[in-house]
């Protein structure tokens, strides 16, 4: 076992604890809740939903999520808090395994849920299985352990389906955690061995030229082939940002359908195809010509819906793909290359859908703002704290364990100091902060990168049209915002009404009804005061502790005929709900909180202050930048081949004018506009 797994492991231990006791949570939970974490930001599951249960009849679950595939994902943990890293066995696997799909069989077969406490998680969970499990399109089965799968692990022997449902599982053991985390932020790939999954390879027509640098090639792929890939995969096939703007659109497209059903033979003729990327192909050639039969990390950045109506339309219409052929054009991207290369083919192959396809990747102007401000700005020290600190925003998943890879013992306190753990925060956990609050809170409840795919497409807009108002101030905010959103979850979970279930749900709703409160007396919450304390008020607690539960007897009596607590909560009816009772939660709160509300026109007017800042302080960056560049670099840029093609009689004067550096100086109007010129020379 290398050194690295066991310190790896500590750090994973030390972390659950830390994290169940700040969060007043039990240490099973904190488990799941890191791995939750994990798995959605790498893509690797859309969320997750607390319910434990177990019976003395080895019936176990520990978690699920109704995902966007018509199907289910269920979870077990294998956590006992172990003090080193052990084995686990195939026969420990299987016996897990078992344990979750007995609990799915007690429960599509029979009225289990009858004998559930129906205020319970689980009680929903199990009565939708009942009502709804003959319509799954796949069940997902998901082992998370604190354990190392043993090196002798072939296969699971457990049934593969349940009666027409195909069950598909996946084991997530502390090595596997291992890597995911040290990966610098890539995520597992998707290796693809066609013969294995069709039993030959795929004719292939080379469509690059010499060059190493790119390669493509044109496949003609059978329907067949498309709709066992997605079953096995789901949507883990598809490109992460553009996985995340397609999850609403479970719905199969009626054109596709149409075809597929009544005129198969001329789909390859009516559809636009499919365009995918991937790290690397194995070809060969035969007789017939060059084949395709390995693909390693396949992404496909435009025909998602293609995929999964071909999936749907053979599983829902029992539909025959059989003379279903699909175009693909295949990508060859170098690993190192794939975040700037990757967003391109994206954006270029969703132009009717740019904005929601393409434009929010990592590398988008404000990550990089945030992550800016993050760096910089230092966060008062709290209330009995002897130094100020920062919070780390994550832009890429993996920044924070990377920028402490190379460190020593004693430069890893010190940042560490700089940068507490729990100041960490990643993309979408800011999607969720500001969502609460900006948004629709069911956004927040449909999981995390639904969520995200929302604050995107918002963020993005705004973005477009004024970048100046993420400023400090907005940053600061966001900071205020994220405070308030892990005092809640500390707060509920604290709360001797609380029985387990549903915590982000109550969280979410707590919140928006808090500011829904407050606007509606045309006041805000003080979020500068959040930030200079670093922590919220004792009456802001005590109305969060009173509302929390006020939200919790709402949500958890839907109407009659919903029996899932958490997928009521996804629907907007829960919020209208809540809305109409608004006065009521009101009346319960102090008058010592609502004095604590500040003016909103007083924070619109802080955001005016901070945008007019904003734009002063990016035009002296962007004049920095450009003098820092100097005139031979200018030079260089209005001395390009295609220059006089691409760049207008203006921009040709200005780049001139940069060529005079130091003897003239760009104002920074002029500055921004040179900077903008630059995206037009891509560097090679």
């Amino acid at each position: 076992m290398s050194d690295d797994l066991d310190e790896f492991y500590n750090d994973f231990r030390q972390e659950i604890l830390a994290g169940a006791a700040a969060n007043s949570d039990y240490s099973l939970s904190e488990f799941l809740a890191i791995f939750q974490r994990e798995l959605s930001e790498a893509g690797q599951i859309e969320d997750f939903t607390f319910c434990f249960y177990e019976n003395a009849k080895g019936v176990r679950i520990d978690g699920f999520w109704m995902n966007d595939d018509a199907g289910i994902d269920l979870f077990i943990a294998d956590f006992k808090g172990r003090t080193s890293v052990e084995l686990l066995s195939s026969k420990e696997v299987e016996t897990l395994l078992k344990r979750v799909s007995k609990f799915y069989l007690e429960c599509v077969d029979k009225k289990y849920y009858e004998q559930l406490e129906e205020m319970s998680a689980v009680y929903g969970l199990a009565r939708q299985i009942f009502e709804q499990g003959k319509t799954f399109g796949r069940i997902n089965v998901y082992l998370l352990s604190e354990r190392r799968l043993t090196d002798s692990f072939k296969k699971v022997e457990v049934s593969e389906i349940i009666g027409e449902t195909p069950l598909t599982f996946h084991i997530w053991d502390i090595t596997r955690l291992h890597r995911l985390r040290t990966s610098k932020g890539a995520k597992e790939p998707i290796r693809i061995d066609l013969k294995e999954v069709w039993g030959n390879g795929i004719p292939c027509l080379p469509a690059h030229l010499s060059a190493q640098t790119y390669r493509s090639y044109l496949l003609v792929m059978p329907g067949n082939l498309v709709a066992d890939l997605y079953a096995r995969y789901s949507a883990r096939l598809l490109e992460q940002n553009v996985r995340s703007f397609l999850q609403a659109r479970a719905s199969v497209n009626k054109g596709i359908r149409e075809t597929i059903m009544q005129n198969p033979e001329m789909f390859f003729a009516y559809n636009n195809g499919i365009t995918a990327t991937a790290t690397e192909v194995t070809i060969e050639r035969t007789a017939e010509g060059e084949v395709v039969t390995e693909i390693n990390d396949l992404q496909i950045v435009n025909g998602g819906q293609t995929t999964a109506s071909l999936f749907h339309t053979r599983r829902k219409d029992k539909a025959n793909l059989d003379n279903v052929f699909v175009q693909m054009k295949l990508s060859i991207v170098e690993p190192e290359l794939s975040e700037t290369i990757v967003p391109k083919i994206s954006e270029y192959a969703n132009t009717q859908n740019r904005v929601n396809a393409a434009d929010f990747f990592a590398n988008h102007p404000f990550h990089i703002q945030m992550e800016k401000f993050s760096r910089r700005l230092w966060a008062p020290a709290a209330p009995g704290a002897q130094r100020e600190t920062k919070w780390f925003y994550e832009r890429a998943r993996g920044q924070f364990s990377d920028a402490q890879a190379k460190l020593t013992t004693g430069e890893k306190k010190r940042f560490l100091a700089e940068y507490p753990k729990e100041q960490m925060f990643t993309k979408t956990d800011l999607a969720k902060f500001d969502n609460v609050w900006d948004e629709h809170p069911k956004f927040v409840n449909l999981g995390s990168q639904k969520n995200f795919a929302q604050y995107a497409r918002r963020i993005s807009g705004e973005w477009k049209a004024d970048f100046s108002r993420f400023s400090e101030h907005y940053y600061r905010q966001a900071i205020a915002r994220g405070i308030i959103f892990r005092a809640t979850e500390k707060i509920v979970s604290e709360a001797p009404w609380y029985n387990g279930g549903y915590r982000a749900n109550i969280v979410a709703y707590t919140l928006a009804l808090l500011g829904h409160i407050a606007t509606t007396r045309k006041q805000s919450i003080n979020f500068e005061a959040v930030w200079q304390k670093q922590r919220i008020s004792h009456y802001m607690r005590e109305a969060i502790s009173t509302l929390a539960r006020f939200v919790n007897m709402s949500i958890t009596f839907p109407p009659e005929g919903i029996s899932n607590i958490s997928e009521w909560a996804k629907r907007e009816g829960c919020w209208t709900k809540l809305i109409a009772s608004a006065d009521q939660g009101a009346q319960m709160l102090n008058g010592d909180f609502f004095a604590e509300l500040t003016d909103i026109e007083l924070v619109k007017e802080n955001a005016r202050e901070g945008k007019k800042s904003q734009k002063m302080d990016a035009g002296i960056e962007a004049q920095t930048q450009v003098v820092e560049l100097g005139a031979e670099f200018w030079k260089g840029i209005a001395a390009k081949p295609d220059a006089a093609k691409v760049l207008s009689l203006k921009e040709i004067e200005l780049l001139g004018l940069a060529a005079q550096i130091p003897r003239k100086v760009p104002t920074e109007r002029q500055a921004e506009q040179l900077l903008l010129i630059l995206e037009k020379f891509p560097p090679p």
